[in-house]
């Protein structure tokens, strides 16, 4: 595709004849015969020019190109008219227009100007995400840290961030996947339209496909009147479906349908609606073993998995603890007016030893806490909770000249498989790369020491 066009004219058949000769040019082309109307769809559909006749009933080209500068100024607007004077350019670049073409319409000479200004749009975009970039030294939006494995998340999202292609965000819980959505959303092409949010495992089954899809008038008791479902809502801008490996399995087979077809059928409907969404889904399983065992299908597991992003756990971080540790509490501190500016340096070798199985998420909890408990300037230990007061690393010892301290290779054996699945937070697919056996030797291996649900999610 070589862009996104909306062509504007109040002659229908003009329209049409200009989507008849872009659409062969690789042009995804929309059109509308009222300014008005152009608008309200830059509000709601991601474009990358507006080719606008000068001469129109109502609002004219000039005033339309205007509008759309005044709020849409990263779209570029080029101008179509009759008249190729030099008093018309002017206008035309006083307007704000990226370019002007005069009539007759040549399509070749109209096909390269919009492609000049598609590409002249990317590198607005681009400049502006490497400025972004340069002023956050690094940082990815909220998304904070600058451990090595941080750094190559950050310079992943800086590198998908502009592209439609679905994204699946995986990482035990806590670790900032709904932050990472809203950043990739915000940097995204479609940061001008709405973020919608939903959590699939805290929607009843029964109101889940309604949520999602809508519904019509008289679907089912209490349905008065007709409703958007969020697929609509969010045109324009992105869906996120958080704790997707949740959804229930009668509806997969919808939802799959509707990522294929880019369009949905309410509940008690007859008729599709479009949609235009940028999908980006979130788990904290192993969606790779749900696939497996026939809880989650394979062909909409590869539907949403066309950009994979990978959260590290925080005890993989490093001194990220620690920067986010001093991050929550400069927050907290100017919400409770407190002057707490720092952290002892013995509750940072607390926070530094401690596993976070909540991920940042606990730490942030553990700051609020410490924040609103500590009665000096900087943290102590003892504003910490009792557990990261008195946490110790399981270790499996194996170096010892005390013969009562070792144990046979069964029990060896029994600890580190159970201290590697502490380190990858239960992810039995990591689990068994990690130990470099098979998934069903993992199985078996957890059942034998009594994990619960060895063989499910975790």
């Amino acid at each position: 595709m070589t862009g996104r066009v909306l062509v504007v004219d109040d002659e229908q058949s003009m329209c049409e004849a200009l989507e008849a000769g872009l659409a062969p040019k690789g042009f995804d082309v929309r059109w509308t015969t009222s300014a008005v109307e152009a608008l309200e769809l830059l509000g709601k559909v991601e474009l990358d020019v507006v080719l606008t006749d000068l001469n129109m009933r109502g609002m004219d080209g000039l005033e339309l190109c205007e509008r759309i500068v005044a709020n849409r100024p990263d779209v570029p607007v080029v101008l179509v008219t009759a008249f190729g004077t030099l008093d018309t350019a002017i206008a035309a670049m006083r307007a704000g227009a990226y370019d002007f073409i005069t009539k007759p319409v040549k399509i070749d000479v109209l096909a390269l100007a919009l492609t000049r200004a598609v590409q002249h749009r990317t590198l607005r975009e681009e400049v502006k995400r490497l400025r972004r970039l340069v002023e956050d030294g690094g940082q990815f939006e909220d998304v904070l840290g600058q451990s090595p494995v941080m750094r190559k998340v950050h310079e992943f999202l800086g590198r998908v961030a502009g592209t439609e292609a679905s994204v699946l965000i995986t990482g035990e819980s806590g670790t900032g996947k709904e932050v990472v959505a809203r950043a990739l959303h915000r940097r995204g092409r479609r940061s001008a339209g709405p973020f919608v949010a939903i959590n699939c495992a805290a929607v009843p089954e029964t109101l889940l496909e309604s949520e999602l899809f809508g519904h019509a008038r008289g679907a089912f008791t209490d349905a008065r009147v007709a409703r958007a479902g969020l697929f609509v809502q969010a045109s324009g801008g992105t869906l996120f479906l958080d704790e997707i490996a949740d959804l229930p399995l009668a509806l997969q087979p919808k939802l799959l349908r509707a990522l294929q077809e880019r369009t949905v059928r309410p509940v008690g409907g007859n008729e599709e609606v479009p949609f235009d969404v940028r999908l980006v889904a979130a788990t904290n399983r192993d969606l790779e073993s749900a696939v497996e065992e026939g809880h989650f299908r394979e062909d909409l597991y590869f539907r949403i998995n066309v950009i994979h992003v990978a959260l590290p756990p925080l005890r993989a971080r490093g001194g990220d603890v620690l920067l986010l540790a001093q991050h929550f509490l400069g927050q907290f501190a100017a919400q409770s007016g407190k002057h707490v500016t720092g952290i002892s340096p013995a509750a940072a070798e607390r926070l530094m030893s401690y596993a976070w199985p909540g991920n940042v998420r606990e730490l942030q909890n553990c700051m609020e806490r410490a924040v609103a408990l500590t009665q000096f300037e900087a943290i102590a230990v003892d504003d910490l909770p009792e557990k990261i007061r008195g946490y110790r690393r399981s270790h499996v010892l194996v170096a010892s000249d005390d013969p009562t301290e070792l144990v046979p290779l069964e029990e060896v054996e029994r600890r580190y498989i159970l201290r590697v699945m502490e380190a990858v937070g239960g992810n039995k697919t990591l689990a068994a790369q990690t130990l470099g056996i098979g998934r069903k030797t993992l199985y078996r291996k957890l059942e034998q020491y009594g994990v619960a649900d060895a063989r499910g999610e975790e």
